[in-house]
């Protein structure tokens, strides 16, 4: 019996012996398989700002950095103008860059403000107040709604909401600011609603015992205790929700009229600088002026949103700190 015992212990020895290298050498082809996908994929973004910015600073060389910011035209008169348009199709270029900016905080701006009274009440809504088994169907719809294409939301806009607002409000152009922003607001609720959820999720529990143990109710608790403490969270889900906005481009294509217009009127017809590549790029001759300048704006563009989630990443990254300690 033990010589048995002894060679029966031997093979289990030797089977687990075997089991573990090949649990091993699976683990090891599965580390090297994510390492390799994170790797192209490191390498496919390099090599995309690498050819973003190698087209996009040609252009400082054909136009000029001032040029981005007005042209100077002399009239009849000899009288020297600075002005603001972008006409890179005239027989007089010009470049600025100036009411492509304003036109994309036009339609960003006021689609943040309205995805913040929207997003964040929706978010205090599932954390504080939903009872669970309807923030269990609530947060899924929500994240879901995210993920509707954007053009789809652009071409329901356009072919509904531009008409119902034109009805409602008269403005002086159909497709204008407001109708872009609005719908913008759709794609930036969920993002706003599902962060401030997360960052509220977070607080500890104990911070909304004591308000209730000191006669505080739901609403002074909410408003006094919780959104102050998580107030880092709620501002970095604003922050991301806002560089959403400006990096848009269907929905300000298809809703915004397309006008360079300078104006501060959000009933006017604007154009952001998405649009303007979304629009021109398919038509522009390869190595022309117009051609490195859309690449110029399109490093306006990165560097505007990289340092918004840099910002954000930032009041995250303090306040996991805060809640960890």
């Amino acid at each position: 019996m033990e010589e048995k015992d002894f060679f029966s212990k031997s093979a289990d020895s030797k089977y687990a012996k075997r089991i573990g290298k090949f649990t091993r050498v699976k683990e090891s082809a599965i580390k090297f398989f994510f390492a390799v996908n994170g790797a192209m994929a490191l390498i496919f973004i390099i090599l995309i700002f690498i050819f973003l910015f190698k087209e996009g600073f040609k252009a400082l060389e054909h136009i000029g950095l001032l040029d981005f910011l007005f042209f100077d035209r002399a009239d009849a008169s000899g009288i020297h103008q600075k002005v603001f348009e972008w006409y890179p199709t005239s027989e007089e270029a010009r470049y600025s860059l100036v009411p492509l900016l304003l036109g994309t905080l036009l339609t960003a701006i006021p689609a943040t403000i309205i995805s913040t009274l929207l997003g964040v009440g929706t978010g205090i809504y599932l954390s504080e107040v939903a009872n669970p088994k309807l923030k269990e169907f609530l947060k899924p719809a929500i994240e879901l709604f995210a993920g509707i294409p954007t053009v789809v939301l652009g071409f329901i806009m356009l072919a509904v909401g531009a008409s119902f607002f034109n009805d409602l409000l008269n403005p002086t152009n159909r497709l204008n600011a407001f109708v872009a922003s609005i719908g913008l607001s759709f794609v930036i609720i969920p993002i706003i609603a599902s962060l401030t959820e997360d960052a509220l999720h977070s607080i500890p529990n104990d911070l909304r015992m004591a308000s209730y143990g000191l006669g505080a109710t739901k609403w002074q608790t909410v408003s006094r205790v919780i959104l102050p403490a998580a107030f880092s969270g709620v501002s970095a889900s604003i922050i991301l929700g806002f560089g959403r906005a400006i990096g848009e481009t269907m929905i300000v294509l298809m809703c915004a009229g397309n006008a360079a217009n300078i104006t501060a009127d959000i009933f006017l017809s604007v154009r952001t600088m998405t649009a303007t590549i979304a629009a021109e790029m398919g038509e522009v001759s390869q190595g022309s002026d117009h051609y490195y300048a859309l690449f110029f704006i399109g490093i306006v563009l990165f560097t505007i949103t990289f340092f918004l989630n840099l910002a954000a990443e930032i009041i995250i990254s303090k306040m996991r700190k805060k809640n960890t300690f």
